[in-house]
């Protein structure tokens, strides 16, 4: 019993301490539960997007990017390029000043959008490929071949328990967010997040 208790847990909790965290997706996550916009479609890309590059990770891909650092500065180059403009327009939403009532009013973004705002948040961040891919998959292969992928599936637990309480958990601050300066004060953190991440991933 040990056996999967000691590795499940162990990847529950690494994976939590990897992703709880002020980033682009979490806030993007966290805008979107809040206008209870495609939250269902926002959730599920995320947690099978980080479910895919945990397996990988653990499955020893991980190898594979660590000896292609070219791929890596591509990745990086391009995430910093849609992380920049996505702060650019939270800059700007911020400064303009939002309620809840103008955010309802504007006609939301399409599936499509949703869908390809979710993926690039994920895919185009290179530190997913080297904290889900490259740690995970080091640290779950120190549990042996079996232990390795209850690790794998604890952190995909731990991923999935996440993204749903941030999507859904979103709409309990609906009341907050009524106010034109909560608004203000949520995109000034997420430009602020998106273009230090942006300079950081090219400094």
């Amino acid at each position: 019993m040990g056996r999967v208790i000691l590795p499940l847990f162990s990847g529950l909790s690494t994976g939590l301490s990897l992703i709880v965290a002020i980033g682009a997706q979490n806030a993007f996550v966290l805008r979107q539960g809040i206008q209870r916009s495609h939250v269902a479609i926002v959730v599920a890309v995320c947690a099978v997007s980080d479910l895919l590059l945990i397996l990988l990770g653990v499955a020893g891909i991980g190898v594979l990017l660590d000896r292609a650092p070219a791929a890596l500065v591509v990745i990086r180059w391009a995430g910093a390029a849609f992380l920049a403009t996505y702060g650019a327009l939270a800059a700007r939403r911020a400064i303009r000043g939002e309620q809840l009532d103008d955010v309802a009013a504007k006609p939301p973004l399409s599936r499509a959008a949703v869908l390809g705002t979710c993926l690039a948040f994920t895919w185009l961040n290179p530190h997913v490929y080297l904290d889900t891919v490259l740690l995970l998959g080091s640290l779950a292969a120190a549990h042996g071949e079996s232990g390795r992928w209850w690790f794998a599936a604890g952190a995909g637990l731990g991923s999935i328990a996440w993204f749903s309480a941030l999507g859904t958990g979103a709409r309990f601050l609906t009341s907050v967010f009524r106010r034109r300066t909560a608004w203000r004060v949520l995109d000034a953190g997420i430009a602020v997040v998106m273009l230090t991440l942006a300079v950081l991933l090219v400094a």
